[in-house]
């Protein structure tokens, strides 16, 4: 049997000239010896390098539709006549490609690099990390042409279609199995808070997925689908979908970023780790009452409309204790901060978690969101989260990773 010029593990190969003149290498013997055991105990970092590409690709899809979409408010014919160009379909591959492709991708990444350092264990397989990364993409990939071709579910932050939201369902299961059983292989008895807020990502977005993406298929050989939430009940699940996606993937992720890279940047402990176990039960907790706040003066019960802006509101403390804890932990080292580019990436991102936050808690109060909504302070807002915080943290954390895990000095 013949191979091409390419080393291939575990196989005693011969050189050899073919009848064409070809070179190429002939199997003499089925295996050699078991690999080193040594090759186990390293960190697995090659499927963190496909990731950070993905991130980046997804980044300038994301951004570009974004700034096309922004675009087409001021001038309208930007949309060149066609229906798959029109905002409304535009809009969600933009909105999609930044959350799910460029933050999503960055969460993997980052996750894959934490466990390991935090664990100082092995990713527990070699297929699992691709299989995570490849398969999270293929969503995205279905997902955002679905919307060029208006197959939607008209659904805020979660409009794939049922084949698409079953498919990632399979994703997310493996993605969690392997975070769960490389936690389990751990070398060392503590697990780091970065994993904790990891973690909480992983689960609550399976928990959201799945239940405000309950669907009911016209057929297995069509994309059409009938939620199973009638009525203002289905604006109330989207909600608690909406702002727990807020929560879990564009805060709790990401604040597992912020324990890990801010200390190794800054060449600090972190201010306090009790703060940061604060943060997190306080942010475990509350963000899953504040949904409601989106849907002040409509059908929903005024109870329940009170009961996320009280919520809302005390999400102030545990928010301001991480954003504190972060700040805090660069005192002392503050002349880095001037002398690193890269720390200044993390405080930047710091100071726009915290600025987010506070904005975010007054909005949710009736009369505050009675002058914002439908506004563009909303879509600044946002932004300011999106751009400030989610963008900020995952540049100071992949300028940190990439010279890492390339071996390379600096950038």
């Amino acid at each position: 049997m013949k191979y091409p010029l390419t080393a291939i593990r575990q196989k005693r190969l011969e050189p050899k000239i073919t009848n064409h003149g070809e070179f190429c290498y002939i199997l003499t013997s089925t295996f050699d010896e078991e690999p080193d055991a040594s090759r186990f105990s390293s960190y697995y970092d090659d499927p963190i390098k496909v990731g950070v590409a993905f991130t980046l690709a997804w980044a300038i899809f994301g951004m570009f539709i974004g700034v096309w979409a922004a675009a087409q408010l001021a001038w309208p014919s930007l949309n060149f006549d066609t229906a798959w160009s029109s905002f409304g379909r535009i809009r969600p591959a933009h909105t999609t490609g930044v959350i799910f492709g460029f933050g999503g991708n960055a969460l993997i990444a980052t996750s894959f690099h934490v466990v390991q350092r935090t664990s100082r264990a092995r990713l527990a397989d070699q297929l699992s990390p691709w299989f995570v990364i490849f398969g999270f993409n293929l969503f995205c990939l279905i997902a955002v042409s679905g919307y060029f071709m208006g197959v939607t579910q008209s659904k805020e932050y979660a409009e794939a279609e049922w084949y698409a939201d079953l498919w990632l369902v399979i994703v997310w299961i493996a993605y969690f199995a392997l975070f769960v059983r490389t936690l389990a292989r751990r070398k060392e008895p503590h697990i780091y808070v970065a994993n904790w807020y990891y973690l909480a990502f992983i689960i609550v977005v399976a928990i959201l997925h799945i239940v405000n993406n309950l669907a009911v298929p016209v057929s297995f050989g069509h994309a059409k689908s009938y939620t199973v939430w009638p009525g203002v009940q289905d604006a109330m699940v989207q909600w608690w979908y909406g702002h727990n996606a807020v929560a879990f993937f564009l805060t709790s992720g990401f604040l597992g970023m912020l324990y890990y890279y801010l200390p190794i940047r800054a060449e600090r402990p972190i201010f306090s780790y009790r703060l940061s176990i604060l943060s997190f039960w306080g942010i475990t907790f509350f963000y899953m009452w504040a949904g409601s706040h989106h849907l002040h003066y409509t059908a929903l019960p005024i109870w329940v409309q009170n009961l996320g802006m009280t919520f809302s509101v005390m999400l102030l403390v545990p928010s301001w204790a991480s954003a504190g804890n972060a700040l805090l932990t660069l005192n002392g080292a503050w002349h880095r901060v001037r002398d690193d580019a890269t720390l200044r990436f993390i405080m930047m991102a710091a100071f726009f978690y915290g600025l987010s936050t506070f904005e975010g808690s007054f909005m949710a109060i009736r009369p505050v969101n009675s002058l914002s909504h439908y506004t563009d302070w909303t879509v600044g807002h946002v932004h300011a989260g999106a751009l400030g915080w989610v963008a900020m943290i995952t540049f100071g954390a992949f300028y940190t990773l990439v010279p890492s895990i390339w071996k390379r000095e600096r950038m």
